[in-house]
């Protein structure tokens, strides 16, 4: 295969591998942001004197970011050495190359040498039998002369290459060797966080009846928050119907709504999240409880821990239908955006009224900070009507 046309196909392939390198630095990064922010948990907890399950759930969080940041660097090693091994391959083919070109351009010069004088060039031409031979003769000397001028140039561009992939082997050994200490550094400090856990988990078998009953009580309270959510949505799609004369168990919408619905639901996937900064520490469904494995939690959203101070900010421009706010819990605020709900629990601070017009992040109020626990949690939810949907299939990069 001609070396131009080698070099065209393996293009592509390099694109892609740099898009996939982008990729996996992006994930890289946002891990390492989140242990960061794992960190400071753990401290506020320690300031705080958390009792043992949050401090174990914590622990546990810690523990899956970090099994997960080894995993992606073994990843990024394993695609430098597919890199590397490529490389490895083109270096060769190369050399190869090369070496063909400067023994024939070699041989092309010796050739040359021996009929350089203009006057054999010129008994050349007119030792000729005939015109046309003759006109033939000087075409052919002059598709020689540029030949060997091609050939000088691949060699000089061969070279060059040969030159950059030999740069870029260097540089890929040295990127590898730095992922290689930076998975030992990881898996050492994963060692040292399971060690923690090991003796955590210990002192929490011997009140495991006690925090199950916590974790039963905690599910009970958010029920009950769920339940009232859901009232207070049915009641705003039946003011809806009663307005447009229907009767149906989703929104009767303006077209000004349904436009800002539509609007919603291309930004699936897109949505910025709610806090600026944040870690997911629950996830949306019914689970197993990360700790006491005996219980099983149900959440209609995710959890969001954050700085302490910390603002919720609305994911799009909508409406605020509602603030919730009754006995054992602290306030909650309804952003409608069509016929989409958001909800935002657990705020401190209110900074918005009901029937306000809102936008894309604008504050709403501050996250409530546990002042036992010393964490900053918001708990989101996103309604479809009444149907609850996953946010991590909605929120940008949300795993």
């Amino acid at each position: 295969m001609k070396t131009w046309l080698w070099v065209l196909m393996l293009v592509p392939v390099l694109g892609l591998a740099q898009d996939k390198k982008a990729t996996l630095e992006a994930q890289k990064k946002r891990l390492q942001q989140e242990i960061v922010q794992i960190n400071s948990l753990l401290k506020s907890s320690a300031k705080k004197r958390a009792n043992v399950l949050t401090e174990v759930e914590t622990v546990q969080l810690k523990m899956d970011r970090q099994d997960a940041l080894i995993r992606l660097t073994n990843r990024q090693i394993n695609r430098l050495n597919q890199e590397i091994t490529l490389n490895l391959r083109n270096i060769e083919q190369l050399r190869v190359e090369l070496t063909k070109l400067k023994k024939d351009y070699a041989e092309m010069v010796v050739s040359a040498r021996k009929n350089q004088s203009a006057q054999n060039r010129l008994m050349f031409v007119l030792s000729s039998e005939s015109f046309w031979q003759a006109y033939k003769r000087m075409a052919y000397m002059k598709q020689y002369a540029a030949y060997r001028k091609q050939q000088g140039e691949q060699i000089a561009t061969k070279t060059k290459t040969l030159q950059q992939y030999t740069n870029d082997l260097v540089a890929q050994r040295k990127d590898k060797e730095q992922l290689i200490r930076e998975n030992r550094d990881a898996q050492k400090a994963l060692d040292t966080v399971r060690a923690r856990q090991s003796s955590l988990v210990q002192q929490l078998k011997r009140k495991e009846k006690s925090y199950a009953a916590q974790i039963k009580k905690k599910q009970k309270q958010q029920a009950a928050i769920d339940k009232e959510i859901n009232r207070l949505i049915r009641e705003a799609i039946a003011a809806s119907n009663k307005k447009a004369g229907t009767k149906t168990k989703n929104f009767v919408l303006t077209p000004e709504a349904k436009a800002l619905a539509a609007s919603f639901a291309t930004n699936k996937g897109r949505l910025p999240w709610p806090v600026e900064k944040g870690i997911v520490t629950q996830k949306f469904g019914t689970q197993r409880h990360p700790v006491v494995r005996t219980t099983t939690i149900k959440s209609n959203g995710v959890t969001l821990s954050a700085p302490e101070g910390s603002e919720a900010r609305s994911v799009f421009e909508g409406k605020v239908l509602n603030i919730v706010q009754f006995t054992g819990s602290n306030p909650i605020v309804l952003v409608q955006h069509g016929n989409y709900i958001t909800s935002y629990k657990n705020l401190s601070k209110v900074y918005v009224k009901k029937g306000d017009k809102i936008s894309a992040k604008q504050a709403i109020g501050q996250i409530f900070t546990n002042k036992d626990t010393g964490k900053t949690a918001l708990q989101f939810s996103l309604f479809q009507n009444t149907t609850p949907q996953n946010p991590a299939l909605w929120l940008y990069q949300m795993k």
